[in-house]
Parts: structure tokens; C-alpha cells; sequence
């Protein structure tokens, strides 16, 4: 059962949506402000947090922030009134997988809830893969949204997940910036391309991080390539 972290300090608004996502199935704690929800994110990271921008203490592009940079992997939805383009891009800058400006309708977030965790936790069918011990290299299971290096399992966002396995489908090739944004984020998006260059630093901070030996290269002007052991 997914566990939901909800960061509102709006009571008119978090205990419906408490209520709606409890109905879901999802086991959800509300808490108030950035520092509770930072100190809750530590000490039992949640599958999914919810987060408002607009909240008492810390801001919660900051709680976005810091979270990410504490190593928290799991999917982050902002939910916000700062609705701009703008505001958008810069969301996803620092860490967040979905943004939903409000006011949104229930059935809206459930759907994008739902989404978002099939997608960053590998909630579906397919989630219960296990690696192969055997298996010493860079290894995607897509089916489960799974990446391991030999049989340990490196976490990543959504994503990251899914520019690693564009990437990895494409190996040794150099996949363009406009394919990348327009397949992993929106083909209609116009916004600033700084939020693939955020996801791909983090991306190669993992992978060097345990040691694999798959790189992701820039090529100046046109793109990103994965370079290195073959994929199983």
C-alpha cells in the first residue's frame, strides 16, 4: 500500500484531500509546514508527498529542494495558486515530478496520483521483479521502472527513469535534447530545457555513485549519450 505525505496548510483544502486519497487506498499523513514535512521525509520516506508552495515556515520549492538533496526518491506532486509558466519550470527544477495548479478537481489529482506512482515506484503489475544476481552491469527493468548495478537496486525519480531508459534504449547513440524533453516531459513544452540538464546531473550522480560503468556524455549542442557496458 503506497504511503502519501500531504503538506497543506489550508484545512479547507487538505482534509478533503486527505479523505479523497484515504478512499483511494493510500495510507496518508497530513502535516502543516516545510519543516515537519522534511523531518517526516526522513524519518519515513513516503512513496509519494503532495506539496503546497505556499506554506508558513519554508517555501516549498525549498522543501523540494532540500528533500532531493537529502536523497529522497520518491515522487513529489505540487500542488499551487502560482499557476505561471514560469513557476512551473522552476518546480521542476528543483526535484518535482508533477505539478498541478489550483484549484484542481479530486478526480484530476487522483488520476495524477496514480500515474505518478505506477511511474516512480513501479506500482503495476510488473513491480515485484527481481535482479539477476548473476548480472554484474547497468540494469533496466522497464516493466517494473527498476534500475539495478549487479543486485543492488538504484533509486531514481521518475524521471531520471525515464531519460536512463531513452538512453539505454538508444546506447552508444546520441538522443537529442528536443526528443528527450518532448518524451519525457511534454511534446508541447516551451519551457526552459535547465530542468533536463537538473534531471541528468542527478542522473550520473547515481550511476557514478555505486560504481557502474555506463556514462552519460554530453554532446555539445545536440544532446546525451549512455556509453559503456552493454544493458542485459
Amino acid at each position: 500500500m503506497a504511503r502519501v505525505l500531504v503538506v497543506e496548510d489550508e484545512e479547507d483544502i487538505a482534509f478533503p484531500l486527505v479523505r479523497t486519497l484515504e478512499r483511494e487506498g493510500y495510507t496518508v499523513q497530513w502535516v502543516e509546514n516545510g519543516g515537519d514535512a522534511l523531518d517526516q521525509i526522513k524519518a519515513e520516506p513516503p512513496n509519494m508527498v503532495i506539496l503546497d508552495l505556499g506554506l508558513p515556515d519554508i517555501d516549498g520549492l525549498e522543501v523540494c529542494r532540500s528533500a532531493r538533496d537529502a536523497g529522497y526518491d520518491g515522487a513529489i506532486m505540487i500542488v499551487t495558486a502560482r499557476a505561471g509558466e514560469l513557476d512551473r519550470v522552476v518546480g521542476l527544477d528543483y526535484g518535482a515530478d508533477d505539478y498541478l495548479a489550483k484549484p484542481f478537481g479530486l478526480a484530476e489529482l487522483q488520476a495524477r496520483a496514480r500515474a505518478l506512482l505506477r511511474r516512480t515506484n513501479g506500482y503495476a503489475a510488473a513491480a515485484e521483479a527481481d535482479p539477476d544476481p548473476d548480472d554484474d552491469g547497468l540494469r533496466i527493468d522497464r516493466g517494473a521502472r527498476r534500475v539495478f548495478a549487479g543486485q543492488q537496486e538504484i533509486s531514481l525519480t521518475g524521471k531520471e527513469f525515464e531519460v536512463l531508459a531513452i538512453l539505454a534504449e538508444n546506447r552508444d547513440k546520441v538522443v537529442s535534447r528536443g526528443r528527450l524533453m518532448a518524451d519525457v516531459w511534454d511534446e508541447n513544452w516551451y519551457g526552459s530545457t535547465k530542468t533536463l540538464d537538473v534531471t541528468i546531473g542527478r542522473l550520473r550522480q547515481k550511476l557514478e555513485s555505486v560504481g557502474v560503468g555506463e556514462r552519460v556524455v554530453a554532446v555539445r549542442g545536440v544532446g546525451f549519450r549512455l556509453e559503456g557496458a552493454t544493458d542485459a
